[in-house]
């Protein structure tokens, strides 16, 4: 069921999933707002309750009418976890605005796709550029590949691991929007997501690695196999630069489409993976 459901999740996310309406990030910020203090414990804490709600629903309708509740709830989970949403419209809003040469509304646009990160200050044109590049990498990672990731990894109770993930990326997004970046610190949220993607982000950067320069990136994989200190954000983009390295750095156009486009082609490669998967019967 696992791959039948991505596969719906996928074009459901693409046919009308253009906004915030069916994001669960957006569901969230009404609890978000409620939160006055900020700890480590406080997060786990909400993602667990998150978590415990998921599988109490899921669990209730076990088995009833054919088990087809059953399959609309976790395409409707999928939906709500997996996809960019509202941060896709920033990127083609940017696209528009850079190509009318708007220098105002394509930085606005871009300083919200750098959001969770940001670009080092001073940076030249090419740097920044660069850097774009990066945040969109790791859109794709953060809304679309890491979400699969535990969505098939959790098997029948995949989805309820989707919702604890999605709600840590929905908490972290709204702290960075709206707090200091000492309350996003206090909250742990970075420290939280920094384990939780050391597999997934290791998966991504093969694929990466290989359909990009790998007399290059694999090597670079390799050594990320030991590294447990470095950002995954910088382990992932290092390595998608090496796929991206003969792509135009200079056009304000071009330079983000490459990256999108070489972030669907790994999110494709995932797909046929977990469709190999499901046909050797690993994957139910």
């Amino acid at each position: 069921m696992t791959l039948f459901t991505l596969l719906l999740v996928l074009a459901a996310e693409r046919l009308f999933k253009l906004g915030e309406h069916w994001q669960l990030d957006h569901r969230m910020e009404v609890l978000f707002r409620r939160i006055k203090h900020y700890s480590m414990f406080r997060t786990l804490l909400m993602t667990a309750l998150a978590m415990l709600v998921t599988f109490l629903i899921l669990r209730a309708l076990y088995g009833l009418f054919f088990n087809v509740p059953l399959l609309v709830v976790w395409i409707l989970l999928g939906v709500l976890c997996i996809g960019a949403g509202k941060v896709r419209l920033h990127y083609h809003a940017y696209l528009k605005a850079a190509a009318r040469n708007d220098a105002h509304a394509h930085t606005a646009m871009a300083n919200e796709l750098t959001l969770i990160h940001g670009v080092p200050p001073g940076c030249d044109e090419r740097e920044f550029l660069r850097e774009l590049q990066n945040a969109l990498v790791w859109i794709n990672f953060r809304f679309y590949l890491a979400p699969m990731f535990w969505f098939i990894v959790g098997a029948s109770w995949g989805p309820v691991l989707l919702v604890g993930y999605a709600s840590l990326r929905a908490w972290q997004y709204w702290l960075a929007r709206y707090k200091t970046p000492n309350e996003r610190q206090q909250s742990g949220i970075d420290a939280i997501l920094h384990l939780l993607d050391w597999v997934p982000v290791r998966l991504a950067g093969v694929v990466y690695a290989l359909v990009g320069h790998g007399e290059k990136a694999l090597p670079a994989w390799f050594a990320s196999l030991g590294d447990r200190h470095t950002s995954q954000y910088q382990v992932l983009t290092r390595l998608a630069q090496f796929s991206l390295a003969r792509e135009p750095h200079t056009d304000k156009v071009e330079t983000p489409k490459a990256a999108v486009s070489m972030a669907k082609k790994t999110s494709l490669v995932l797909m046929v993976l977990v469709a190999l998967l499901t046909i050797y019967g690993t994957l139910i």
